[in-house]
């Protein structure tokens, strides 16, 4: 698996936004295959900042319905990234 295919894209939610206060914390979407290797690999090399640790957690598609159709949201899943002391948030999150 190609480093790029690894994160999908940063998570900014509100709940994001408290975690990422304390300055050492990033939330993204990752692929459903990565593993917490993978995950810290490419972190470190695409965005250039050591981690600590990482953690995952899986979230489950819902079922939609529109009218008389019914369909469902695929599962996707969620990174929470801890890098080390005394580094720093990449760039372009440090407005987010």
């Amino acid at each position: 698996m190609k480093m790029t295919d690894v994160i999908r894209r940063p998570i900014i939610t509100e709940k994001s936004t408290v975690i990422r206060e304390d300055g050492r914390t990033l939330v993204f979407e990752v692929s459903r295959d990565a593993n917490k290797i993978d995950i810290k690999r490419a972190v470190e090399t695409l965005l250039g900042s050591k981690v600590e640790s990482v953690r995952t957690s899986i979230f489950h598609g819902k079922v939609k319905r529109q009218g008389r159709y019914s369909g469902r949201r695929s599962d996707w899943k969620k990174a929470y990234v801890k890098l080390r002391e005394g580094e720093k948030l990449p760039e372009f999150l440090q407005g987010a």
